[in-house]
């Protein structure tokens, strides 16, 4: 029978991990993810993994390691944060360009400087464009789930692509809730075991990692990005199985919360999507017709999904705790290229929240669904927004001694 913890986040995936059985953990320890690598070192010395775990000297190390180990065709796993997400950047697109199925958590923490050790998404959107599948967790069930069926996608004959899982900073990675353990024999079911000819082989000898010139270069970079697509179909074949052995269901690319007759839409992902959530329920008992959909995929993104539930929408809202300076954030430049190219009329609002872990309340929600209503009223409004800023600052130059 499945069992039931008290798990943190960190905890669940590592618990979600085990049930993977890697071949071998690389490990690196760095504030929020540190949790994950010291529980698989205790299912390693107790027995319970086995596995081969390599405390190595620093996280570009951590990933290099990983590139080795799928490059024998032996499943990885290693974890990272942060910083040291950013100190990976080099070796995240050589496993990508390799081809090397490697799965990565990532717990989100704002990056430097200010110095910061609490939860935004700056870092893994900095790196949207590295080549690996992104996928992003609101709570510590869909963390466990997440490490297999990321296994799934990323190691799959038509995927053959490194998946990077997010869980956001101490808002998911230290808060604790009920978990429930999938039993082994169900977790072997469902996850077949590794197997790639994109490996090392005496008996039949090949190049990897090797470097093309302008004449083949971008068939490569082609090939990647068809894999990439191909996530879609994969996904949805991964989630069918899932269902089918453990009797839980997830919903694809995205998930939609009473978007089917929605005036206004919050878009958001990862732990933000529960506030959302809450704030909707409150809204539709007033007689509002709010809605929310969270992106579960930022990679592939989820065009098709974000166009079908935005069809008869007023006005939208990206909700992110991330943003691109001199531009915008990060998720709404892909949310409002979508509708752009789909000819989908709507006024659309980026709202910048949550960076260094600045909580977000249930009245800056509410906020933003009286402010939809404004905008779909034919009021005008900056295109970008930033939560928590004091009074005055948003429209002008932020005062430099205000600032120190």
């Amino acid at each position: 029978m499945a069992e039931k913890l008290f798990l943190s986040g960190d905890e669940a995936f590592a618990y979600g991990v085990r049930l993977a059985r890697p071949d071998v953990i690389s490990a690196y320890p760095i504030t929020p993810q540190t949790v994950v690598v010291e529980k698989l070192s205790e299912f390693v010395e107790d027995g319970s993994l086995k596995s081969d775990f390599i405390h190595v000297e620093s996280e570009h190390s951590a990933l290099s390691c990983a590139m080795g180990v799928s490059a024998t065709g032996a499943r990885a796993f290693t974890a990272t944060s942060s910083q040291g997400l950013l100190y990976m950047a080099e070796c995240l697109i050589y496993a990508s360009g390799g081809r090397f199925p490697i799965v990565m958590m990532n717990a989100n923490r704002s990056t430097a400087l200010p110095w910061n050790i609490y939860g935004d998404q700056r870092d893994s959107l900095a790196l949207l464009d590295s080549g690996w599948i992104q996928g992003y967790a609101k709570n510590a069930q869909e963390a466990l789930d997440f490490a297999l069926l990321s296994y799934y996608i990323a190691e799959h004959k038509d995927v053959q692509t490194p998946f990077m899982v997010n869980l956001d900073g101490f808002a998911l990675t230290h808060t604790y809730e009920s978990v429930e353990i999938p039993e082994q024999e169900k977790a072997d079911q469902y996850l077949p075991e590794f197997v790639t000819d994109n490996k090392i082989d005496f008996n039949h000898p090949k190049n990897l990692a090797f470097s093309a010139g302008p004449d083949t270069n971008t068939f490569f970079k082609y090939k990647e990005h068809r894999a990439m697509l191909n996530v879609r179909k994969v996904v949805k074949e991964a989630e069918d199985r899932f269902e089918k052995i453990f009797g839980r269901r997830y919903t694809g690319l995205v998930e939609k919360y009473k978007t089917e007759d929605a005036d206004f839409v919050i878009i958001t992902l990862g732990t933000l999507s529960g506030l959302v959530t809450q704030v909707v329920d409150e809204l539709r008992a007033s007689g509002k017709k709010a809605g929310l959909l969270r992106i579960r995929y930022m990679r592939p993104f989820p065009d098709e999904e974000i166009v079908e539930a935005l069809q008869n929408v007023k006005a939208v809202a990206v909700l992110e705790k991330d943003i691109s300076f001199g531009a915008e954030g990060t998720v709404f430049t892909n949310v409002n290229s979508v509708l752009k190219k789909s000819n989908l009329d709507i006024p659309a609002v980026n709202y910048i929240g949550g960076l260094g872990g600045k909580d977000i309340s249930t009245q800056e929600i509410e906020g933003i669904f009286e402010e939809l209503a404004k905008i779909a009223a034919g009021e005008n409004s900056l295109s970008v927004k930033f939560l928590g800023l004091p009074e005055g600052v948003q429209n002008g130059a932020l005062n430099q001694g205000a600032a120190k």
